[in-house]
This record gives structure tokens, sequence and C-alpha cells, in this order.
């Protein structure tokens, strides 16, 4: 399994991409618009964050195929590295995706919330798609049984895309979406720094710590 991190705070990327596996960075319109920053701007500091060999994702905006195939194209020019384009599995980002593929410019499918459309997508050309797992649930759907369905799918026709499962409320979704077949995840920080936080975890180690000050006097191995 890979994670990314589902936000564009260069702050919580920076500290993140520090002490956890990251293998990138998500982003889309809403949380851009979060940070108050000119796109192109922020966009480059967080690549500079992560580096060239991490994969970034960028989505477009554009209403046509022409416009998402143009704003791609345009993204790609801007930044460096490894670069994903975020496309809605609307009908026109559907056309895009194949497009897109015939130039060899790598995709991951957004906004999908049954397995056929991830299907769709994958048959199109896309790299990812990504399940939105806590708005399915909302929905009165099951989020993790949609990601289930589109790994059983995906293997049945020998389907190279990968599953990068998206929207979590919290860490059990995670944890059940990759024993149900997703590869990678992407998860806000507040949820990836509770991937190892256990309260038995954090007494273990102070009580290790007291036990070894007390019996040998110092609170290092090297003094």
């Amino acid at each position: 399994m890979r994670i990314y991190i589902d936000s564009a705070n260069t702050k919580q990327i920076a500290h993140l991409n520090e002490y956890f596996p990251i293998a990138g960075v998500t982003t889309n319109p809403s949380i851009i618009v979060k940070e108050n920053r000119p796109y192109l701007e922020l966009l480059k500091e967080i690549r500079s964050i992560i580096g060239d060999q991490k994969e970034l994702f960028v989505q477009t905006i554009g209403s046509t195929a022409e416009e998402i195939v143009k704003e791609a194209k345009y993204i790609r020019s801007q930044l460096t590295g490894n670069v994903i384009i975020k496309i809605p599995v609307i009908k026109e980002g559907i056309k895009a995706i194949q497009l897109l593929d015939s130039e060899n410019i790598q995709t991951l499918a957004t906004t999908v919330y049954t397995s056929f459309q991830a299907y769709v997508a994958a048959m199109s050309g896309a790299k990812y798609v990504a399940p939105y797992v806590n708005r399915i649930d909302n929905l009165t759907g099951n989020g993790v049984n949609v990601v289930a369905e589109i790994a059983k799918l995906f293997s049945h026709s020998e389907l190279s895309c990968e599953i990068l499962a998206a929207s979590f409320k919290n860490v059990q979704q995670v944890h059940d979406v990759c024993l149900a077949g997703a590869q990678t995840v992407t998860v806000a920080p507040e949820l990836i720094e509770k991937f190892i936080a256990f309260p038995s975890t954090e007494s273990d180690v102070a009580e290790f710590k007291r036990q070894w000050e007390n019996g040998i006097g110092s609170s290092s191995l090297y003094s």
C-alpha cells in the first residue's frame, strides 16, 4: 500500500513527508482554495517539499474534454517532476482521459461513486481511480464494498489501473479498503498522524525509559 497526503497545506505536508513513508500529494480545487494563495506558487512549493520523484496530483476544472486536455498540458508545462492529472468521471472527462492516454499523459479518474464508473475510466486509460469511500457511505451506500467490487472488476479484466481510495472519516475505513483491494490511499493529515497512534504504545515507551533510567542511571545509551 502507498500513502498519499490529501492536502495542500505546505506545513502539514513537510511534517508528514519527514516522518511517514509518503508516496506523494493529492490536491483538488477545494483544498487549494483553502490555502488562499496563487495556485501555481502553492503547487511549486509542494513540489519542492516532496521532490520530483513523488507523485503530485492536480485536478482540472474544464467542462469539455478539449478544455480538460488544454489544462492538463498547461499544468504539466508549469510543474516539474511526476505530475498526475485528476479528471472527474463525467462524460467529457472520460473522453479527456482517452485523449490524454493517447499522448502518454497519466491521469486519475476522480469523483468515483460506483464500481462501473471506475471500470469505464480504467478501460479509457486512467492510471488511477479514486472512489470516495466516506461520501459513498453518506449516500446510504458502502464505500468499502465499492472498493472491493472495483478490485474484482479490475482483476477479472486484467486491468493495470490502481485504486487510490479517498474520502475517509477514520482510520478503520482506511484499514478496511486496504484489505478490500485498494493499492493506494489518499488521506487527510490528521488521519495519517493517527495511523501509528495508540495509548499503550506511548505508555510502554515511557515505562521502558523509566526502567532504564532507574536501573542504569542514564537517559540514553551513549552517556
